[in-house]
């Protein structure tokens, strides 16, 4: 079985501080994150060497162990082992039992759909008895993980308001000691998930699951909204101006001569942002309601009278 050399794959010394391994980690992780290498087999693979030799390395423990490896497989070197020895990791795992914490293999599992090499689960699956039957047996047990402990990802909703919906916003998280600055896309509606990646210092997709407040003066469908406009009777038969609400202000609207109850108008490109879509708006219908005066003076009565004869 190959030794793996986690110093080596995120390029610091041996003697590196947890500051500098972190800050190597976050480097590479950047640079051979799948997100950015689309289709990119080898950068995969490199990303889930470089997540490997992190958790290791990040962990006081686990890196006192694997240095501790790391002596006793050069001894193992130096008497020969290169030219065909046999040397006995199921034996060195069960070693190490009660030096340190308990360790469960299904802790460490891969976070990007697949499991840590042969080498780290032989020598971490075997510590504090998870698995004590050697190379062989550790195989089934990695089967066994991988199809009981599926990736997992946790969600966390998000309220917004109604105009942070439409302008887009930013929320600040903290997550085991890291402050996220997360920005909220322009047209967020409720349902729409945010995904924070898994960092090396939690191994699970955070998806912020947004809720948006409602507005009074809006009924929102997609990026399209409707909106109540009252007109007074003589508007609506004779045409006129009347102010209507949008969310990014108001804006003035022409009503045609003989506008009827309920009659909806189209304001295009005024409704919400459609998100990811930059510079494209849904619309906002003007639904017209009628207001029919109820005390009229003696005048308007005879205005009506002759108006009917």
């Amino acid at each position: 079985m190959e030794y793996k050399d986690y110093y080596q794959i995120l390029g610091v010394d041996k003697k590196a501080s947890q500051a500098e391994i972190k800050k190597a980690y976050r480097k590479l992780a950047m640079k051979y994150h799948p997100d950015k290498n689309l289709g990119d087999r080898s950068a995969e693979n490199k990303f889930k060497e470089i997540n490997e030799a992190n958790e290791v390395l990040s962990d006081v423990d686990k890196r006192a162990k694997y240095d501790q490896l790391g002596s006793s497989y050069q001894q193992w070197q130096q008497s020969g082992g290169a030219n065909g020895s046999n040397f006995n990791w199921g034996d060195w795992g069960a070693g190490q039992q009660g030096r340190g914490t308990r360790v469960n293999v299904t802790d460490f599992e891969d976070m990007f759909g697949g499991g840590f090499s042969d080498f780290f689960q032989t020598i971490f699956g075997g510590m504090g008895g998870f698995n004590q039957a050697g190379p062989a047996n550790n195989t089934r047990t990695q089967r066994r993980v991988q199809t009981q402990a599926p990736k997992q990802k946790m969600e966390q909703t998000v309220s917004i308001s109604f105009a942070e919906a439409y302008t887009g916003s930013t929320r600040k998280l903290q997550i085991n000691g890291d402050i996220f600055t997360v920005k909220i896309p322009a047209g967020a509606k409720s349902g729409t998930k945010v995904r924070i990646p898994a960092q090396d210092n939690y191994q699970q997709d955070i998806y912020l699951v947004m809720e948006v407040e409602p507005d009074p003066r809006f009924e929102q469908d997609g990026a399209n909204l409707s909106t109540e406009v009252s007109v007074d009777l003589l508007t609506a038969v004779l045409g006129g101006q009347v102010s209507v609400p949008t969310p990014a202000g108001t804006v003035r609207l022409n009503i045609p001569a003989g506008t009827q109850p309920g009659q909806k108008i189209r304001l295009t490109q005024q409704g919400m942002p459609k998100i990811n879509k930059k510079n494209e708006f849904g619309d906002l219908f003007a639904r017209i309601q009628v207001r029919i005066p109820k005390n009229l003076t003696e005048e308007e009565r005879k205005l009506f009278e002759s108006m009917r004869k």
